[in-house]
Order: C-alpha cells, then structure tokens, then sequence
C-alpha cells in the first residue's frame, strides 16, 4: 500500500495522539511552556531554545542532548548572546556532542538571524546554514505549531514498519514525506510530529518494539508479518575502513605542550588536538609521528615512551590513536596543515575544545606528569 486515505490517517492519528496524551515523553524544556505544561494549539514556544535542541539531537540522542542544552542555555540564552560570543567559547560549550561542523554552522546561522524576526517559512529556516527540511519543519512544528512534516530517524522507522515497506526508506524518500505529511492532525501538528518521534523512541525501537503497548499495533503491516525487526529495509553494510594515527604529545623545556587548530572543514573543523597523522605501510609509529611533526609542524622531536591507545569509531571509520610523549628538538612550530599552533601548559587544555578521542589522551597526560612529579608514588 503506497497511499493513506484521509480517512485511514486520520484513525491512525487520533489513536496515536490519545496514546501520546498519557504515555508521551514529558520534561523536554524547549517543548513546554514557561511553567512546564504543554500548550495549545494556539500556543507559541520560544524558537531560540528550539532550533539549538534540534541540531544538537541531529546526531545525538535526547538523553545525550539534554544537559548539553541546559548548559548551553545558560551560557547564551538568547541568540543575541550566541552571535556575541567568540567561535571558541561555543565550541567549549559544544565539546563531546560531536559531528562539529554543526556547532559551527549554529554560529554562522547566530550572525545571521541577529536583528531580524524568526523565519516562519521552510525556506526561511533552509537558508540558514545547517538546517534541512527535518530540522526546519520541526522547529516550525514545535514552535508554531505549524502543519509541516518530520521525518527522522525514529519516524521513517515507525513508517516502515507501519506499512512493512519493501525498500530501503532513502531509496523512496518523497514517499515517506507523503506519509508524514496525510497523518498530520490539522489542529495540532505540533503534538502529532512529537508524538510520531516518541512511538519510534519509546516503543517502536530498533531491535526490542514493544508491540502490545503500540495504539497502532492493530494497523501495522510489520507486526502482522511477524517479525517487525525486518523492517525498517536497510542496505548492506560497507566495512568501515581501519586506520593508525601516530600522534605526538610534544612537551618543551618548559613543561609546556604543543597543540594545532584543524583548519575550518570536514566533521571535526575548527577544533583543537595533538598533531600526528597516519601511519604508512611498513613504517614504525616512532617513524611516523617524527615525519608527521615535520610535515605538519616543521619541528624534530625525539620519540619517547607510548603514553596511551585509543581506538575510537566514527560512522564513516574506525581509528586507532598511539600516542607517545616527544620531547621538542628544534625548529619554530609552523601551522603548515592547520590553522595554528600553540604552546600551553597541560593544566590550561581545559580551555580549549578538543575532539572527545583526546579526551583519554588528555586525562593519560595529565596523570603521567603527576606521576613523574611525584616518584615515590609509583614505588
């Protein structure tokens, strides 16, 4: 079945919507009125705390988001104050939430809606760096309550399994928007977008759907079927390319270590880290990170110990840091594949926003200038 009927979407929509009445997500401060209830149809919400929320939850789960926005919130409160502050000082705020081409196009969007009233049109909020249709519909949705559709994650989820779709959702994406779109209450198209995210997040998860307690359980294709875990379709998974990272945690004479910006691009621009690069086929890691520093650096340095490891997975790759301590040789640090480079003192890195895999690297540092301060601690 490709299509709903008004009258099927409409069955469906008000059954969702009663469940979503007792059973919906509450406590999510950028979807509640000042005093913490739900509103009305005719009831608008701040647009500000909206539009951060929903980029922040474009990679990352509501449990994940959430203090990161009350955080956030507190240190710009307003998009006046977001547009005031430094590229920096919101990257800190942004750091370990990810994927931070984001954080960065927030900012950029800042500088543009500053002195100009909300965009209340789709093409409005499009024209704003990092926002798509998802991100736009359900700012309007939720804000406005205006009659846009969502389509997430959890709703196309929620939608394949609905009508046991044979295909991959990505393969029939105007399809899905149709969907969303028929089963819109015309009344409240705020509550029914959120109510749609909560099924999916609640109930209708990936691997474990709770069927018995779906108000759609009776209209659903995949639930008779069986087995709705075959559903959504996905594609065959790529194997995720593998790949070795040298890193150098360069100290000087004066206990200060060396740290390079990323040049604004890619997932992780503008952020701040320990220069290295990867490993070539038959080199050792001591080779690579003293040939990285060159190329990157224009520095020599002596390799010493491995400080620590770090494997972490992005969704494109799998990475393994190893990365040993370096004591600085000669050569003025130049930023030839970055934007700068710096001298810091290890207890300053605080004060920089890194990429949550040197998180690890960070803290292993840390702990080993502590130890060799304080030999008789080892013993």
């Amino acid at each position: 079945m490709d299509a709903l009927t008004e009258a099927e979407a409409a069955v469906l929509s008000t059954a969702l919507l009663a469940w979503w009445e007792r059973h919906g997500r509450g406590g999510i401060p950028w979807k509640q009125l000042p005093g913490g209830a739900r509103p009305a149809p005719e009831q608008d919400l701040d647009p500000y705390g909206i539009w951060i929320a929903e980029v922040m939850l474009q990679q990352t789960q509501l449990a994940v988001a959430l203090p990161y926005w009350t955080r956030w919130m507190a240190a710009f409160p307003t998009v006046d104050a977001l547009a005031a502050a430094s590229l920096e000082e919101v990257r800190l705020q942004w750091q370990g939430l990810g994927y931070y081409s984001r954080v960065r196009r927030l900012h950029e969007a800042a500088q543009l809606l500053v002195g100009h009233p909300w965009p209340h049109s789709l093409e409005g909020w499009m024209a704003l760096p990092g926002i798509g249709r998802t991100t736009a519909g359900s700012i309007l949705s939720s804000a406005f309550n205006a009659p846009l559709p969502i389509l997430d994650g959890n709703v196309k989820r929620v939608l394949a399994r609905l009508m046991a779709h044979p295909r991959p959702p990505a393969r029939d994406d105007a399809l899905f928007w149709c969907w969303s779109e028929a089963l819109l209450d015309p009344v409240r198209p705020r509550d029914t977008n959120q109510a749609l995210m909560d099924l999916g997040a609640t109930l209708c998860t990936p691997r474990q759907p709770d069927c018995h307690r779906c108000p759609w359980q009776l209209h659903c294709a995949a639930y008779a079927a069986g087995d709705p875990c075959r559903w959504p379709v996905t594609e065959a998974p790529k194997p995720l390319p593998f790949q070795v990272i040298g890193v150098g945690v360069v100290l000087n004479a004066a206990g200060e270590v060396l740290i390079d910006q990323r040049l604004e691009e890619g997932l992780l621009g503008g952020m701040w880290e320990f220069p290295g690069g990867k490993q070539e086929q038959g080199e050792t890691i001591e080779n690579c990170i003293a040939r990285e520093l060159k190329e990157e650096l224009g520095i020599a340095v002596t390799v010493g110990a491995e400080l620590i490891t770090v494997d972490h997975a992005y969704s494109h790759k799998k990475l393994r840091f190893v990365v040993h301590l370096c004591d600085w040789l000669s050569g003025e640090p130049q930023p030839l594949a970055s934007q700068q480079v710096r001298w810091v003192r290890p207890d300053d890195l605080g004060n920089y926003a890194f990429p949550a895999a040197n998180a690890r690297i960070i803290e292993a540092l840390l702990g080993s200038l502590e130890s060799s301060a304080h030999p008789e601690a080892r013993s």
